[in-house]
Parts: C-alpha cells; sequence; structure tokens
C-alpha cells in the first residue's frame, strides 16, 4: 500500500444509543482524518450473543461483521464506561470476531482503542480493559497517545465541531498517531 492510499478504517462503537456521546466522537475523528484515512462505524447492533454452538453455522450478522473486519487495515475502538467497565456489546464484538480462533479477524491487525464519558476520568477503565482484551485476541493495539476523553456529554457544537482546542488537538494527535501506526502494518 502507497502511503498516497487513504487508509480503510472500521471503527467499532460500544454504544448502541442513536444520539451515543461515542458515536459523536468517532465521528467527529473522521472529520479530523482529511483524505488520508477513512474512518467508517461499523454496526455491531445486530450481532447476537457469542455463542461457541453457532461457529460451525455463524449468523449472516457474524459473517458480515468479521468479512468487513478483514477488509479493513485497521480498528478503532471508541468506548463509553458502564459501571467502570467496558459495555457487553463492545465485548461480545471482540469475541464475535475472535473465533473460531484459528479465523480471528484480530491477528494482527493494527487497532488503537479511545473512551469517552461525561465523567472526569474519560473513560479509563473501560479503556484499559479493552486494551487487555485486544491483547489477548493478538491485535496490536496502539499504546500512545492514550486518549480519556472526559465531559463527552459537551465536546461538541452544534454543527458538530469540537467545542474544546485542547480537545481537538489531542483528537488530531490521536488519529494521526494512529494513521502512523496502522501504515507500519499495511502491505508494502
Amino acid at each position: 500500500m502507497s502511503a498516497r492510499n487513504p487508509l480503510d478504517v472500521a471503527a467499532i462503537v460500544g454504544s448502541l444509543r442513536r444520539e451515543s456521546y461515542t458515536r459523536r466522537l468517532v465521528e467527529g475523528l473522521a472529520r479530523l482524518t482529511g483524505d488520508s484515512m477513512r474512518i467508517e462505524i461499523v454496526e455491531i447492533r445486530e450481532l447476537g450473543l457469542y455463542n461457541q454452538d453457532d461457529e460451525e453455522f455463524p449468523s449472516p450478522a457474524w459473517v458480515a461483521f468479521r468479512s468487513r473486519i478483514k477488509r479493513a487495515d485497521g480498528v478503532l475502538f471508541a468506548t463509553p464506561e458502564y459501571n467502570r467497565s467496558m459495555p457487553a456489546c463492545i465485548k461480545n464484538a471482540v469475541d464475535v470476531g475472535s473465533r473460531p480462533r484459528t479465523e480471528s479477524v484480530w491477528k494482527g491487525r493494527p487497532a488503537a482503542v479511545i473512551s469517552a464519558s461525561p465523567g472526569t476520568l474519560g473513560g479509563f477503565g473501560a479503556n484499559h480493559q479493552l486494551r487487555q482484551a485486544l491483547v489477548g485476541v493478538g491485535a496490536p493495539t496502539m499504546q500512545a497517545p492514550e486518549a480519556y476523553i472526559s465531559g463527552s456529554n459537551a465536546l461538541f457544537d452544534a454543527g458538530g465541531e469540537f467545542v474544546n482546542a485542547a480537545t481537538r488537538e489531542l483528537c488530531e494527535r490521536f488519529v494521526r498517531s494512529f494513521e502512523t501506526w496502522v501504515r507500519q502494518f499495511a502491505d508494502p
């Protein structure tokens, strides 16, 4: 892949709410990438709960999800924090993509984690719990910059622009670092 080709990034949002703050954050990140990277949210709401009994004959939703992740150059995980933990839907997406183990879509696929919360810790607990799960499935996960976005309920104005310059700068550094991270794994 030439450095001039835009990267294809699949984004997994760990909130199913229509007006999710985490979804808005991913949409904001996508606007910061310019032409170098395309970030597309991959829906996970239709994924049935992982059950090993379903591996032999996976549902169409599982097949489509796995296929989309396999096509991606990298995966961006964006998670809120529920009760000091990652949401069940994002953990389920990790599990669905990781099985059967010999066909894991995560192995060797570069990833990054960003978390957001209305609270002051910015989803710190969920972020680290998700990172731990990604290590377990073999997804090389960007270590820095770490991004825990607090005040997620007030990140954007009515037009979808960041209201805080420091948050915007952190998010710009995050997407640029992620682009560099993913390109390290891209085919020459």
